[in-house]
């Protein structure tokens, strides 16, 4: 675990867990960095880099069809991870799919949070032009897949303490 890291979020470990991160290959340059902070978050708190594994599918769309489905497998009775982290960018343009594709996206990741057994991370991107992506995906603590994947792994976390 990094020093900062550590500090942000006392006795929080991923030691033993694994996760699953969720990626849209469209907007694919500022969604491999949200995916690069959330591995680098998940590893900064004890995560085995092994225990990542990373799906790309083709857009925003599909990212809770594949999460769902992820959520739903397991390993002898249990679910194969502990979390998944979504991540994704959806920049507005000049029609109205901008705002069809952020809102069914957004509601199928939430939607997933409710009903999963198993912690959801929400990193998808709802922003008005690229430079806003940017600002978002920059090489630390702020990237919001950086965040998504300690929102995963604290819920995670605690998930495991009410079991």
């Amino acid at each position: 675990m990094s020093g900062k890291a550590s500090q942000e979020w006392p006795g929080l470990s991923g030691v033993n867990k694994r996760f699953a991160i969720v990626a849209s290959r469209f907007n694919h340059e500022v969604v491999e960095k949200l995916v690069e902070g959330a591995r680098r978050a998940l590893w900064e708190y004890g995560v085995d880099p092994g225990s990542v594994d990373v799906y790309w599918c083709p857009g925003a769309l599909e990212i809770p069809a594949l999460a769902r489905r992820l959520a739903r497998q397991t390993d002898n009775h249990a679910p194969r991870y502990h979390g998944i982290v979504c991540c994704g960018a959806v920049v507005r343009g000049e029609t109205d799919h901008y705002q069809f594709v952020a809102t069914e996206a957004m509601h199928g990741v939430s939607a997933l949070a409710g009903e999963a057994n198993i912690a959801v991370g929400n990193a998808i991107l709802t922003v008005a032009n690229l430079q806003q992506a940017w600002d978002r995906a920059r090489d630390d603590t702020s990237n919001k897949g950086y965040e998504a994947a300690i929102a995963a792994l604290v819920m995670a976390q605690l998930f495991e303490k009410l079991d």
